[in-house]
């Protein structure tokens, strides 16, 4: 199998009766692609920033539809973007309630395993501690170094610069992840029990250097609740087929 990775070759390219199947694509741009006359049977679309856009089958743009079942899947995630105190909490409570039972009826033998090179459970938990350090503790409480040594960098933090060396190599022990997930959960818990309209109005600098967003505090809540929803979607979905891999096994 070819791999073309790092390469701006196919933009503006043009295929014509091309085989694409069994192709995968990870981290590729591919704004803008049109497909016309095309056979997509199990074409197989996953993308973190599908809501921000506009995604076109047939002539219909299928990303409302796509929020909408989603939304009917996940109940409580239409209030990821709540834009008062109120929902913010109860939208809160919502997500934190689906990854209690989430975490609670997974297999001992999934917390570590892998599909398709995808983050595991215990990998995804510790990417959301570091979510709620980036965006509670670093963001709006603006503690100078906010991060835990076990949280999971993304993707590419490395080359970006970010010093990696906050972080521990060797992976910690499952009851170490829950135990600092939970303190962090509450940390949530605790700033929304006592926040003000006033203080989610307040702004903010954007974590990341380079972005010239200035979010409120309630936006910063807001992209809390975004991480949570879309990666337990993604440990669900997960979790799901290695229980069926394991069904066709047996």
């Amino acid at each position: 199998m070819t791999t073309y990775s790092g390469t701006e070759e196919f933009a503006g390219a043009r295929f014509i009766k091309a085989n694409f199947t069994g192709a995968t694509f990870r981290f590729s741009d591919v704004s803008g692609v049109r497909m016309r006359a095309v056979d997509v049977n199990g074409l197989d679309i996953d993308s973190h920033d599908l809501f921000f856009g506009t995604l076109y089958v047939n002539g219909v743009d299928v990303v409302p539809l796509v929020e909408a079942e989603l939304n009917r899947q996940f109940p409580g995630r239409e209030l990821q973007n709540a834009q008062t105190l109120d929902g913010l909490r109860e939208g809160w409570l919502a997500v934190q309630s689906a990854w209690e039972t989430t975490v609670a009826g997974a297999p001992p033998d999934a917390v570590h395993a892998h599909v398709d090179g995808e983050w595991s459970l215990a990998q995804t938990l510790r990417h959301l501690i570091l979510a709620t350090d980036t965006w509670l503790r670093g963001a709006i409480l603006r503690v100078p170094q906010p991060f835990h040594e076990i949280g999971q960098i993304f993707t590419g933090a490395e080359d970006m610069g970010f010093d990696m060396s906050i972080f521990r190599a060797d992976p910690p022990e499952f009851s170490q992840i829950r135990s600092v997930r939970a303190e962090r959960q509450q940390m949530v818990t605790d700033f929304l029990a006592t926040a003000t309209p006033e203080l989610l109005s307040q702004e903010r600098e954007a974590p990341w250097a380079g972005d010239d967003w200035r979010p409120t505090v309630g936006d910063c809540i807001r992209v809390i609740l975004e991480e949570e929803w879309a990666h337990l979607r993604y440990i669900r979905r997960d979790l799901a087929l290695l229980a069926s891999a394991t069904a066709d096994s047996t």
